[in-house]
């Protein structure tokens, strides 16, 4: 699924109308089957933007694309269809405590099942050899039949994650994906939504704070600061001059991209000079 923000802008909705947005005149370009981490520090608006590209949270200003289309001007029905076409993995997953592991995994599918095979499958889970090999992925097989309440952190963690190789998707929107994982864990992870994304073709967005499995996992890096683009580089882009200036704690650091280090690529759109805080 090709991704395009065109100035795009977010307020969180229980924030009070005097405050800064969440995000504000941020264009990206994402290429169908394109895989790229979004890296900054807390704060900076990362995701809020998973939320805006999963339709969401709709957007103050400018417009988000999926191929091609604007889901907040699609009939309701429609809608619900790209949206099945879409998957938003939350740093904590929301797994019902007293659901076993292979029910949650099949949960994935629900956005593309009707309301008759999502219930039947709660009760009878309806593909138990593809929940089994999802789990695998994550070396959580021997948990199929287990119940949620009883997994470690990084285990519901890592259930969560196994979702996206059961459902329909062709967006993948992952955030913090690590968080409750130790090295060997994450780098397996990694390793699993990398490959996972490319067989299937699916596009795959992933925030990251732990930014070494960012550059050793992804070819594009996207910087985030106050709100906006910092900057949209190829890896090997990514100095630790940029990174020093993406994380820099002082409040008045700038946000766009330094024009004496290396030129942006140019089939992607330059970094806005602005702060939305």
């Amino acid at each position: 699924m090709e991704l395009i923000l065109e100035r795009a802008g977010a307020r969180h909705p229980a924030a009070r109308a005097a405050s800064a947005p969440a995000l504000c005149a941020l264009s990206l370009h994402v290429r169908s089957g394109e895989q790229l981490a979004v890296i900054g520090p807390s704060g900076a608006g990362k995701t809020t933007l998973l939320q805006l590209i999963a339709a969401a949270l709709p957007p103050t200003e400018g417009r988000v694309l999926l191929d091609g289309q604007d889901p907040w001007r699609l009939p309701r029905r429609a809608l619900q269809r790209l949206r099945g076409q879409l998957l938003l993995a939350p740093q904590t997953p929301p797994l019902p405590p007293r659901q076993r592991v292979v029910t949650a995994v099949l949960a994935g599918r629900l956005p593309a099942q009707s309301l008759w095979a999502s219930l039947r499958s709660l009760v009878y889970p309806d593909d138990i050899p593809a929940a089994f090999e999802a789990l695998e992925r994550f070396d959580l097989g021997d948990k199929l039949f287990e119940r949620v309440d009883r997994l470690a952190g990084g285990e519901r963690q890592r259930v969560g994650l196994a979702r996206a190789f059961v459902a329909p998707a062709r967006l993948w929107l992952i955030d913090e994906p690590l968080a409750s994982l130790d090295p060997t864990r994450a780098a397996q992870a990694m390793a699993a939504l990398t490959a996972g994304a490319r067989e299937r073709g699916a596009t795959l967005v992933t925030t990251l704070h732990q930014v070494d499995a960012a550059l050793a996992n992804f070819p594009r890096i996207v910087g985030l600061r106050d709100g906006a683009l910092a900057f949209d580089l190829a890896t090997a882009q990514v100095t630790p001059e940029r990174l020093a200036r993406l994380y820099a704690q002082r409040d008045d650091a700038p946000v766009a991209d330094d024009p004496g280090l290396d030129p942006e690529p140019r089939d992607r759109p330059a970094p806005v000079a602005v702060n939305c805080r």
